[in-house]
Order: C-alpha cells, then sequence, then structure tokens
C-alpha cells in the first residue's frame, strides 16, 4: 500500500491516474479504473455537447461508486466550443475532480472551486506548473518528452522534468510520460512525484473501447515505434508510428510545407474512426508514447494496476533487503 500526497489529497486508493484521452476516456474504461482504485478521467470533449456530457457522467457513476474524475482541455478551435457549460455539466453531475489541459485554466478555476471540485493541470514545463500552482490549482501533472500528445517543445524527459518540478511546487505531482509498470511507479515517486499518469497502458486493456488490433500494435510495439510530428509547426505531438505518420513526417519537412499540407492525413476524425473504431492501423494518425516498448500484454484495468502495485512494493522491500543485507 502506497499512501503519497496524492492519494490523501483526492481520496483515492492507489497512486496511479488515467488521464483524460479523447476517444478512449469514456464511461467503460473510466469505471474501471476506478474500481480498479485508481483515478480515471473522462475526456469531456470526446462527447459532442455538454449534454451528452452530463448523460456520460451519470453512466459512469451507474458503473462505480468510487471517485473519478473528468478532464476539460482547453484548445482554440475554428469553432467555438462552450466550455462554460462543459465546466456547468461537470459541476452539475458531481464531480469532485477535474483535470485542466492545454490553455490557461484560470476562467474557469473559480466555478470549481466554489463547488468544491479539486483541479489537476497538466504541465508540459515547469514554468508552466509553477503559473499553474499560483492560480490554485490542487496538483500538477507534468508531462516528459516520453508521452504521447503533445510534449511541448523544450524536450524534456522525466528523468529531469520531474524532479526539477518538484524542487519548485508545493502540491502534488503527477509524473506523465513512458509510464507503464511497478518499477516505473517507484521511480516517479523517488524522483518527487506522489503518481503516475498512464495513458497507453490503459488503452491496452479489455475495457478500452478501441478496435483489438489497436491494443495488439500496443503490444506488439517496441519503444521506438513513435513518431513526433507536428514540430515544423511548433506543436509538437508523440504519434505511434504508421504509414500516415511517416508521411506526415515527409511532406512538413518539405520547404515551405503549412500545416494545410497534411491536414487530410492529421484529421481527428480520421484516426478515431478508421484506426480506433474500425482497427485499420495504417489508415488514420493515432496516439502512444514511448511506454509501448513496456507493454506486454492487453489485460483488465484491475489486473494492470494490481500488477503495478505489486511489483512496486516488491521493488521497494527487495532494495530495502539489499541496503540492509
Amino acid at each position: 500500500m502506497f499512501k503519497t500526497s496524492f492519494t490523501k489529497t483526492f481520496g483515492i486508493e492507489h497512486p496511479i491516474v488515467c488521464g483524460g484521452m479523447t476517444a478512449v476516456g469514456t464511461a467503460e474504461l473510466i469505471s474501471a479504473v476506478a474500481n480498479a482504485g485508481a483515478l480515471g478521467f473522462l475526456a469531456a470533449l470526446t462527447q459532442p455537447t455538454p449534454e451528452g456530457l452530463a448523460k456520460e457522467i451519470a453512466r459512469t457513476q451507474e458503473l462505480t461508486d468510487k471517485p473519478f474524475g473528468v478532464n476539460l482541455t482547453i484548445l482554440p478551435t475554428i469553432k467555438p466550443v462552450p466550455y462554460e457549460e462543459y465546466r456547468d455539466a461537470i459541476i452539475e453531475g458531481g464531480v469532485k475532480i477535474v483535470e485542466t489541459a492545454g490553455a490557461n485554466p484560470a476562467p474557469h478555476i473559480p466555478a470549481f472551486k466554489a463547488a468544491g471540485v479539486k483541479v489537476i493541470h497538466k504541465a508540459v514545463a515547469v514554468r508552466h506548473a509553477i503559473k499553474a500552482e499560483k492560480l490554485g490549482v490542487d496538483a500538477i501533472s507534468i508531462d516528459g518528452f516520453e508521452c504521447a500528445g503533445h510534449p511541448g517543445e523544450d524536450d524534456i524527459p522525466g528523468l529531469v522534468l520531474i524532479p526539477a518540478a518538484a524542487r519548485q511546487l508545493s502540491i502534488p505531482i503527477i509524473a506523465s510520460g513512458g509510464f507503464a509498470n511497478g518499477a516505473g511507479l517507484v521511480a516517479a515517486l523517488a524522483l518527487g512525484a506522489a503518481a503516475v499518469n498512464m495513458g497507453t497502458r490503459f488503452v491496452a486493456t479489455t475495457e478500452a473501447p478501441v478496435h483489438e488490433n489497436v491494443k495488439k500494435q500496443i503490444v506488439a510495439n517496441d519503444e521506438r515505434a513513435t513518431q513526433i510530428v507536428f514540430r515544423e509547426f511548433h506543436n509538437s505531438a508523440r504519434v505511434a508510428r504508421n504509414a500516415i505518420s511517416e508521411e506526415i513526417a515527409m511532406i512538413s519537412r518539405r520547404p515551405g510545407a503549412t500545416f494545410a499540407d497534411i491536414a487530410h492525413l492529421a484529421a481527428g476524425q480520421r484516426g478515431r474512426t478508421e484506426v480506433l473504431g474500425n482497427g485499420n492501423m495504417d489508415d488514420g494518425m493515432w496516439w502512444a508514447s514511448q511506454a509501448q516498448g513496456l507493454i506486454h500484454e492487453v489485460a483488465s484495468c484491475a489486473e494492470v494496476v494490481d500488477r503495478i502495485m505489486a511489483d512496486a512494493q516488491g521493488l521497494v522491500s527487495k532494495t530495502l533487503r539489499d541496503m540492509v543485507s
């Protein structure tokens, strides 16, 4: 049993988090994560409307009586997103933990705080984490360069980023990027984190609402099977390496290339439909971290969490025995 500032602050049994993942963070997965004793986040914008999010929150509450949260990613979009209405749906649904990401969460924090909602903010740099703490968030999820999604432009891996953040923050830190096993959890705690965030590991679970081909591909892939795209457009993102991501990278390197040249390949709807939905692994861009190299089987959320905690405890016990022998 690992009790940390994270488990105490958020009332979670184990220091493990499944952060918000578009098209993946739905009731089936997040309730299973919660029932396993970890903290999972529904992806608010996976639901096309705030009303849809309210229904998904209620559906999750029917599947678990344990705490879970909602991720609210705030990004500039061509079509305006009613973020305030999504925020209200979270509050009215009785959710008490929110994960914010993307743009500055300052406009939403007062409403969340007034409703007794704890806020975790995702950051990719120490300077951003410090600013979020000053805004009053309750914890920081810090994304190292190994993570799926957008790691920022500084290319700082978790081995450096986690202790650098811990040195300057006084609130709990959730280490994110490249975590998938008990050794990673122990390492993160040793570096100053109070929990780990795993995305790719939870995609390769029986409850994840993605095609079985995706889960099998994660198991088959090694730590080299990711690719950084969009770097030329100052919006670096780590995705799984496949025919589409390689084509995106090739086109982007051409002199004078613009995002418009690869938009049809990078479309989120294409990845969600062709890859996550239909299992056509080379027909769309999909997100995966370097943790693929540490994932060797598809298992239930309960099995994943139990194995991580058992391995972490075993590793700590062995280390202590070795120190006194």
